[in-house]
This record gives C-alpha cells, structure tokens and sequence, in this order.
C-alpha cells in the first residue's frame, strides 16, 4: 500500500472521505496530536485500526466529531455540568466520557457501556470532520507504545504502508493527547490528564476528582494502563532533585563512548549547559508542546536519553509527568 501525505484541500479531504467510505483508515491532525480515523459505526473499520496499531483490544478510542455535531444520537444522557464545559473547553483538548446509546461499533469502547467523546479545535480537525460528518474512532497514529506523532513525519515513519491517507496540517501545537474526563457521575472524574487541568475544571463547575485505577479493573480510558510513548532507544529518568546524578550520570555515558543526550527543560539546561541537548522548553506548555518531538528527535540521534523530571509538577505538569514516567518506563 502507497501511503499519500497531502495538504488538506478539497482533493484530499475527497480522497479521505472515500477510504473512510470502503472501511478505511486516514491519519488527521488535531491540536494535540495526529489520530488514525475511521467510521465509528463500521465494526470492521475500527477493529482494522487496533490491527494497523498492534493496539491492545481493551484499550478503548475516542471519538471525534465536528463542532457542530449532535452527540445526541450517540449519548444518552448529557449532564449539565457537561453543557458548562462545552462552552468553557470546546473545541479543545478535552475528551468527555459519557452514557452511551450503543451506536457506535462496540469495539470503540472495548465493550464499556460508556463512550468517549471529543471536538478537536485544531481547523484542518475540523474541516476533515465536518466534511465527512460522521463520529470518527482515533487513538493516535503510531504503533502502539511507541512515541505519539506531532507531525505527518511521524505518522509517516510509523505507519507507511499501513495507511493510504496522511493528512498534513503541520505541527500539533498541544503536543500531549486530550484530557479525559469521566462525566458518567455527578462529579466529573479526570482519567487521564492532559492540557485542561482538574483545577480548570473545578473552576467551572465546582468540584473535579481525579482517578486512580486499581489493580486488575477494566481500561476505562486510554493512557491509563498500558506503556506508552516510548521511544526506540534505552532510556532513564530522574527526578528533579536528582539532576546533578543526572547529568554525572550523562557524562560518564558520553566517557563511555555511548551516544547519550540530556533531556531537560530550559532551566536545567541553564544549569548544567550539556551539548547533546534536548531541550524541553521554558514553561508547561512549550514543555507540552516538545515532549514528543523532543523524544522522536532523541531516538533518531541518541542510543540513550538520560532525562530530569522539571521542578514544577502541577496543573499541566500532571498530564506530562504521566507521559514522561510511561515513555520511560
């Protein structure tokens, strides 16, 4: 199979609408980063995406929808506090997980009674939603475990020849996927952190908890039990405090002849000055934005990555240090 990466115009949104039509999959852009789509009411369509992946079949999707699209047809109930989000996050990087109407395949919610839905923000999201107006499954669009893609590149690299269509709306500018958020219950329950925080969503609704899975209970989200976002080369990871062991540890690597890089934020960097550098950024949300960039970059130069945990560690900070800690094992 001949994988196309194109702009997205008229003639590819054409061409997507067709694969999606005979059961296919497209990789799309969103704010946060590229999905592997496919019609969520056809069973074939999203049991092909777990295969493309090698994406364990308990590990639930997401579906997508354009903004204006009526979740009506595949929830049955929608909170109040839900219609307050809405307006306060979306479109944006915000999954919500409601009652599901049991429409949809059922191997998008790996046989939950429950689905996840979310309206991405980014434009070239939106055209290819709104074009096909249809609920599209996507997990991300990499093989399973491995770095999530933040350009058509890295979809590319993963899945050549797996998918006809990558559809090229540049760099994901979120770079970590979607908050999810159990809205199942009176109070809405984070699942998985991500770029809208417990504290923002508290602030619009009053009160948000956040999840802890227990041992052996079902996936409820995706993110939540499987190593994720790895990339192929060894890896370590220190915690902030431990920063100076880090980079001791980084340079005895480099007199051992290995091809270590230091991964940090710009602070740190500031600190210690390595020059094999993978420089995170500044604040949480270039930090975000570069994690898994930052990490495809690491395993193209690098047999090893040595990396330090930053200092700050709230509020988007959640969402990254959970990707961090499952890409690094």
């Amino acid at each position: 199979m001949e994988t196309k990466i194109l702009p997205i115009d008229k003639d590819s949104l054409a061409l997507s609408k067709s694969i999606i039509e005979r059961g296919g999959a497209v990789a799309f852009p969103t704010e946060t980063v590229y999905g592997l789509g496919a019609n969520a009411f056809d069973d074939a369509a999203v049991r092909n995406i777990f295969a493309i992946k090698g994406r364990p079949s308990d590990n639930p999707l997401i579906v997508h929808v354009h903004a204006g699209y009526d979740i009506t047809k595949l929830v049955s109930r929608i909170p109040e506090y839900t219609k307050l989000l809405a307006k306060a996050f979306l479109p944006g990087p915000l999954t919500m997980v409601y009652e599901s109407h049991n429409k949809v395949s059922a191997a998008v919610s790996c046989g939950l009674d429950t689905l996840a839905i979310r309206v991405p923000s980014h434009g070239g999201a939106q055209q290819f939603l709104k074009y096909l107006d249809l609920p599209i499954a996507a997990p991300s669009a990499n093989i399973s475990k491995h770095v999530s893609p933040v350009t058509a590149q890295h979809v590319y690299d993963d899945l050549k020849g797996r998918v006809e269509l990558v559809l090229d709306g540049g760099k994901c500018s979120g770079g970590i996927e979607s908050t999810v958020l159990d809205c199942t219950g009176d109070i809405p329950c984070v699942l998985r952190s991500g770029l809208v925080t417990a504290d923002m969503i508290a602030q619009v609704v009053g009160e948000c908890h956040e999840y802890v899975m227990k041992e052996g209970e079902k996936v409820r989200s995706p993110g939540m039990k499987y190593k994720h976002y790895s990339p192929n080369c060894q890896t370590v990871l220190f915690e902030y405090a431990e920063r100076s062991k880090a980079f001791e540890e980084y340079n005895k690597l480099l007199n051992e002849g290995r091809r270590a890089y230091f991964m940090c934020d710009d602070g740190i960097f500031k600190e210690f000055h390595p020059q094999n550098i993978l420089n995170l950024g500044k604040d949480e949300r270039q930090i975000a934005a570069n994690l898994y960039d930052k990490l495809r970059e690491g395993e193209t130069v690098a047999d090893i990555i040595v990396a330090v945990a930053p200092e700050k560690q709230d509020g988007v900070m959640v969402g990254v240090m959970n990707r961090m800690r499952k890409a690094f094992g």
